[in-house]
């Protein structure tokens, strides 16, 4: 045990910095110096990109920062008691005991096992005031060593308790629940919010057995322990391996932080969701029939509808995106005449036989119909993802199929929705007769898709087409003679829904409603779909852009690991994805969000006033060059609603005080899957 840790690497009582940064790098150096690493800087940088995704400190005034990496030439334990505590991300306050696990590339298990066994330690207070105490760095490292032989090699089902400790909620019922903790490294969160969860599973008397998905080896939760458990509990930053065998299973899921954090109130969640017949459930394996899932029969159709549209939105968004861009880059290349003659270049000419216009005339014809080709695909997409959400893989032909009549007839993105809706339940409908077994290898190859397409595209052409054209048409007329007043309030409303949930449901339909429009608008003749991209695209780079300036004008009211997401929410920000303020919500989702939604409305709003156009779909800043001469005006109304909800944030930060019973809610973050 002694080669992890010596008393070279412990430093006492010391003053190392103000900022994570500081420490860190503090002790990437001493870590080098005794030999341990042949770059501190590169150690320290791999160090604080694992601070960036998830803070390190933990309750009780620690902090385990950790990485991989290829500096590392033997797993090392770096330790400092500091003299003025440095904040690390955790809830009730800075920390004061810092350990640093390093650990090469490849660490063999058992220096890993060792490392873990620490990071389980630092949860009993014991250990950490024996630390604390401690009058020599030898002391520390007799300390640590003491718990590393000692430590059990695996968190094991918490034991009985004969009652509930008095603190925690009671717990009507012995109730038995398991769990699943994962981070990315897997060397330190992995092992505390294991213990944490076990710990206070013995104090709220559940039964309780947890599998450690970590680097330094997991042992499979045994499949009776699954079978009569109430509920699951996944703590984890990476995916859950093997998730089907808790298929069924009502499930509670929560970054892995939050398993340190929080333990008790993640127990008595998942008890409390094992008697909730609403409750989310683990799904089954995605072989199987979604409708026949565990959960089909509990899911309202207003909750199926949503799910069916954001899976559509989703798989819809990469045509729109790259068409979009494409078309942006065809602009660049060849003018906005290309709209003109791409067809002609591209018909009667080759790379061998260019045009009389040239090179860059031809690429920028090519580009601006791959493009268009692209965005053809737009309606029939969502339909046919709509109708997968609801049937699978049988529901892909018809939700194609009937988007593709919804475009035929001019029912756009509304007849897309319909038809894609109306396949994918008649899809499920007919996957669900009982045939005989001879037929039943046909069913999704053939028969529902057949059948499915005939009653989807058939309703589309006979009965909804035509009603759903008209009104189509009757919005986009509306939307072409909007001015004033009237194009000042959609922007400011579409500005809000952006910045709501920040890559949420919300945040996707008005994205959805901007990008559908984008083939319907022309620069001449109908301009209003291109400046209702162009004020979504500005009203949702503004949130991650405000937090960063905000972490630059007072850095003091944002923890370490806030000023350093700060630092690459510049970048997100200006490309227009929106999900790099999700870290700063999920903290402080009270004050920051309703700061965000503040200037994303007003920048919407502006955009629309200030008549500036989009015919790009992505890409903030960078696609200015589709925004004809507009792209100024841009970027004047980005920055007004950036420093507005950046001084609104401040302002709730300092002068609107955080209730103590109000936490924050990483589910957030999860919530919003979305790419930009």
């Amino acid at each position: 045990m002694s080669d992890l840790i010596t008393p070279g690497l412990v430093t006492l009582d010391a003053s190392l910095g103000t900022t994570t940064h500081d420490v860190i790098t503090h002790l990437a150096n001493q870590i080098t110096a005794q030999g341990r690493a042949t770059d501190a800087a590169e150690l320290a940088e791999h160090a604080l990109a694992r601070e960036a995704k998830t803070a390190t400190g933990v309750p009780g005034g620690i902090a385990i920062p950790h990485c991989r990496s290829a500096a590392v030439t033997a797993p090392t334990l770096a330790m400092a008691r500091l003299a003025d505590p440095v904040d690390f991300g955790a809830k009730d306050g800075p920390a004061d005991l810092i350990f640093f696990i390093a650990a090469p590339e490849g660490a063999d298990k058992d220096h890993l096992k060792l490392l873990s066994k620490l990071a389980r330690a630092l949860v009993k207070k014991s250990f950490t005031a024996a630390l604390r105490e401690a009058k020599s760095p030898r002391e520390i490292v007799d300390l640590v060593a003491e718990v590393i032989s000692d430590a059990p090699a695996a968190p094991a089902a918490a034991p009985a308790a004969t009652e509930p400790a008095a603190a925690e909620p009671a717990v009507t019922k012995r109730a038995k629940v398991v769990a699943v903790t994962a981070c990315p490294t897997g060397i330190a969160h992995t092992y505390m919010a294991a213990d944490a969860l076990a710990q206070a599973a013995a104090e709220l008397g559940i039964d309780f057995a947890v599998e450690t998905q970590g680097s330094s080896g997991s042992t499979p939760l045994d499949a009776a322990l699954i079978n009569e458990a109430d509920a699951v509990i996944f703590a984890v930053d990476v995916d859950v391996r093997d998730r089907g065998r808790f298929a069924g299973k009502p499930v509670i899921q929560v970054p892995v932080k939050r398993g340190v954090d929080e333990p008790a109130k993640l127990l008595t969640d998942a008890v409390a969701a094992s008697t909730d017949p609403h409750a989310r459930r683990v799904p089954a394996a995605a072989a199987e029939d979604p409708a026949q899932g565990p959960d089909a029969t509990k899911e309202s159709f207003g909750g199926g509808l949503k799910r069916a549209l954001l899976t559509g939105v989703s798989y819809m968004i990469p045509f729109v995106a790259g068409g979009g861009l494409l078309i942006a880059l065809g602009f660049l290349l060849g003018g906005y005449a290309i709209t003109d003659v791409a067809d002609t270049y591209l018909g009667e000419n080759t790379l061998w036989n260019l045009p009389e216009a040239g090179l860059l005339a031809y690429l920028g014809a090519a580009a601006f119909k791959i493009g268009s080709l692209s965005m053809g695909f737009l309606v029939p997409a969502l339909a046919g993802y709509i109708a997968y959400a609801y049937a699978d893989r049988p529901g892909i032909a018809p939700g194609f199929t009937a988007g593709a009549v919804a475009g035929f007839m001019g029912a756009g993105f509304i007849g897309g929705i319909v038809g894609g809706v109306i396949a994918g339940l008649a899809c499920r409908w007919i996957n669900s007769w009982s045939v005989p077994r001879w037929l039943r290898g046909l069913m999704p190859v053939v028969i529902v898709p057949l059948l499915g397409s005939i009653i989807a595209s058939g309703l589309m052409f006979l009965v909804l087409g035509g009603p759903i054209a008209r009104l189509t048409e009757a919005l986009n007329d509306w939307l072409s003679g909007m001015s004033g007043v009237a194009a000042a309030g959609l922007g400011l409303i579409l500005g809000l829904m952006m910045a709501v949930d920040l890559g949420g449901p919300v945040n996707k339909v008005a994205y959805s409603f901007a990008v559908a429009g984008l083939g319907a608008g022309s620069l001449v003749e109908n301009p209003a779909p291109l400046m209702i991209m162009a004020a979504v695209m500005a009203a949702g780079m503004v949130p991650p852009l405000a937090m960063a300036l905000a972490t630059v004008i007072a850095p003091k009211l944002f923890s370490g690991a806030e000023r350093e997401n700060g630092k690459a929410a510049w970048l997100l920000g200006a490309a227009f994805i929106s999900e790099g303020a999700i870290p700063f919500a999920a903290a402080d989702p009270l004050r920051v969000i309703p700061a965000s939604m503040v200037g994303a409305g007003v920048t919407g709003s502006l955009v629309m006033v200030f008549n500036v156009v989009s015919q790009a779909p992505h890409g903030g800043i960078f696609v200015f060059f589709a925004m004809n001469n507009t792209w100024p005006l841009f970027l004047l109304a980005t920055v007004i609603g950036t420093v507005i909800s950046a001084l609104l944030v401040i302002i709730l930060k300092k002068f609107v005080r955080k209730s103590p019973a109000v936490q924050a809610q990483p589910a957030a973050a999860e919530s919003a899957g979305v790419a930009a």
